[in-house]
């Protein structure tokens, strides 16, 4: 199977109001023509406004989470169908403080996964260890737990999209060896061809944790690594161009 292009994903948490719709207009300004998939996942109070701004923009749009349900007495929930009613393209699932905030288990966010392949999305599915786990020596053991449990049978490369984020390296500064990253990366990319074979081959991993654009191309040059999952650094177009520009070189 041909390889995918590279994906530069932003995740800007519970961050953001109209005025940092601006970002987007700077980042496709100095994007114009990326040479790497680019999607940004705003709160859900922007996915519209930020779908009509990327119009026609080399930009996708995602959300941030989504419910089971395609409908229902779920107060303060967003289903899958109606974030790509809004203009998303994708969602994430699986994200580490949905698990630790919200107590998700793999079979919810499997169900999640379900829902957004219904909903025609992209789901972009997130697993990762704590610390705890990682100086435990249970890193892989929790990587294949999460993978297997929070993947339904159907995912293929163009649906699916999977980002290692080691929870004690999301929004700390600390970073994994490039060793450790490519451990994993390795690792999950035999699990995907394991269980899915040449679509599992294809499928893009993507690297999340403290990457910011001084660290960002000797993280892409490691194999199996097809672009990253960024939470603080995709706020601003400026940080976010840089991690952008690593990708398009690598």
């Amino acid at each position: 199977m041909t390889r995918p292009r590279k994906l530069a994903a932003g995740n800007w948490k519970m961050n953001g109001t109209g005025a940092a719709l601006a970002e987007v207009q700077a980042l496709l300004a100095a994007h114009p023509a990326p040479g790497c998939d680019i999607l940004l996942c705003p709160p859900a109070t922007l996915v519209h406004r930020m779908a009509q701004a990327a119009q026609d923009g080399a930009l996708a749009v995602g959300g941030q989470d989504c419910h089971t349900g395609v409908t229902g007495a779920h107060t303060g929930d967003v289903s899958a169908a109606m974030l790509a009613e809004a203009g998303a393209s994708h969602v994430i699932t699986g994200h580490s403080e949905r698990r630790t905030d919200h107590g998700e288990t793999d079979a919810m966010v499997r169900a999640k996964t379900e829902a957004a392949l219904d909903a025609g999305l992209i789901a972009v599915v997130c697993i990762g260890e704590t610390l705890a786990q990682r100086e435990a020596g249970e890193t892989l053991a929790v990587c294949k737990t999460q993978l297997a449990g929070s993947l339904p049978d159907r995912c293929t490369a163009a649906n699916t999209v999977v980002a290692y984020e080691p929870v004690w390296a999301i929004g700390t500064g600390k970073v994994p060896t490039l060793d450790q990253i490519g451990e994993v990366h390795g690792f999950l990319r035999a699990e995907l061809v394991a269980r899915f074979g040449p679509e599992g081959a294809g499928m893009r991993l993507l690297y999340g944790g403290s990457v910011k654009a001084s660290n960002a191309a000797e993280i892409f040059a490691l194999p199996d690594v097809d672009g990253a999952l960024v939470g603080g650094a995709s706020l601003k177009a400026a940080d976010f161009s840089g991690i952008i520009a690593a990708l398009e070189a690598s």
